[in-house]
């Protein structure tokens, strides 16, 4: 007798069990269809490739380089890599073997987690955050121990570490987000050094992912990783600060010792990067155009920021002042609670603008929504136009 679905169901992986769909995909999905939609739902720059970028990925298939990288990626871009973060955060990693090239920064979230959790392992992870981090975690068999940092302007403070490890003395990793989706909050230099000051009286591995470092307003962006080097491993990439999340082109920096196995992990999982997008990344993290194409960026970035800050704030929404990313993270109506999810379903039904409900993000996420300002000023125009209608009628 042939097997029934649900005996072949059971073979699958217990630990997808444990999991939620995935809440910005599917909900940006369901809004979609609705006419005349706003969507500002997904991290996605809306600006194009620039054109060195571009003219790097053609040359590259023009040469026929079509043959097998090495699996931490062509030596070209890894010295570009290490170039970068030199030039940028005044970090040094050798090209050979502290730098491994990854398929966009979510295949290095999944590398760099293989690489320290063992079944059971605890992961200590502040949110609100990318949901990435806890379903990664899951998966592998590790527990995610969220920390809710709402009541502390969105940052995990010293204080706060401590008294988690108080509780979860045999954690093993942190994950550090920042600029953070969802909230666009960052740490300053004496956070991070605090924060940093912490970690080394442990053994926590933490993973920083700084995707979004080239994207920061009135100030510099410090790495966790000019304090305690040894025991951080940086992801980072081209698809924000230059517009190519369709090249899909991460890195992951961090000691040799550690990237010896983040490497082989990410090896067998996706054998190497595209060679046309790695040699695209070579003109986006050493050459003087991809500096200045990402300054631009920033530049129309905070402008939007300051426009959609302005307007919310104008309606009575509650938010922190985002000083990085291109999110704002705010407080929904009185009216509706905590019920993100109510508010985000009727603001776009009713008023045609999509949000993402926060308590998508984990803990300390309920109540608010995040608003991506990653399109152009005309669409965000209309859609504060719409917002403003929408909370007008609903008063």
């Amino acid at each position: 007798m042939p097997a029934t679905k649900k005996e072949i169901l059971s073979r699958l992986n217990n630990n997808f069990a444990k999991l939620t769909p995935g809440g910005i995909r599917e909900f940006d999905y369901q809004v979609s269809s609705i006419p005349g939609i706003i969507k500002l739902t997904l991290g996605e720059p809306d600006f194009n490739v620039p054109a060195a970028m571009k003219q790097a990925a053609i040359d590259s298939i023009n040469a026929n380089d079509s043959h097998y990288a090495p699996g931490n990626g062509t030596l070209a871009l890894r010295q570009a890599i290490a170039h970068f973060m030199q030039d940028r955060y005044q970090l040094d990693y050798d090209p050979e073997n502290e730098i491994a090239v990854t398929v966009g920064a979510t295949e290095g979230i999944f590398a760099s987690l293989s690489t320290i959790i063992n079944p059971g392992d605890e992961i200590i992870i502040p949110t609100p955050t990318f949901p990435f981090y806890m379903a990664v975690t899951k998966i592998l068999g590790g527990i995610p121990i969220e920390v809710d940092t709402s009541s502390d302007g969105f940052v995990l403070t010293p204080e706060r570490l401590k008294s988690v490890l108080e509780e979860h003395p045999n954690a093993k990793g942190l994950v550090l987000n920042y600029p953070s989706n969802p909230t666009g909050v960052t740490y300053t230099q004496d956070q991070i050094k605090a924060l940093a000051d912490t970690v080394k009286s442990t053994s926590l591995i933490v993973i920083a992912d700084e995707i979004y470092s080239e994207l920061v307003y009135g100030a510099t962006h410090t790495s966790i990783a000019n304090y305690i080097p040894e025991q951080t491993l940086i992801l980072n990439g081209a698809s924000k600060s230059h517009a190519m999340t369709g090249y899909r082109i991460g890195f992951i920096a961090g000691p040799q010792e550690l990237m010896k196995s983040v490497s082989a992990i990410h090896a067998m999982l996706v054998t190497a990067a595209s060679n046309p997008a790695m040699a695209a990344a070579v003109a986006a993290f050493d050459t003087d155009e991809g500096k200045t194409a990402t300054q631009e960026m920033k530049e129309a970035y905070e402008q939007r920021r300051d426009f959609v800050v302005n307007s919310l704030q104008k309606l009575g929404f509650r938010l922190i002042n985002p000083q990085g990313a291109f999110y704002i993270f705010a407080k929904i109506p009185a009216q509706y609670g905590n019920d993100d999810l109510k508010f985000a379903t009727d603001l776009a039904n009713e008023g045609k603008v999509a949000v993402i409900p926060g308590s998508f993000f984990g803990a300390g996420g309920q109540g608010y929504v995040r608003i991506s300002y990653a399109t152009s000023m005309d669409t965000l125009k209309q859609a504060m136009t719409n917002i403003a209608e929408f909370i007008n009628k609903e008063d």
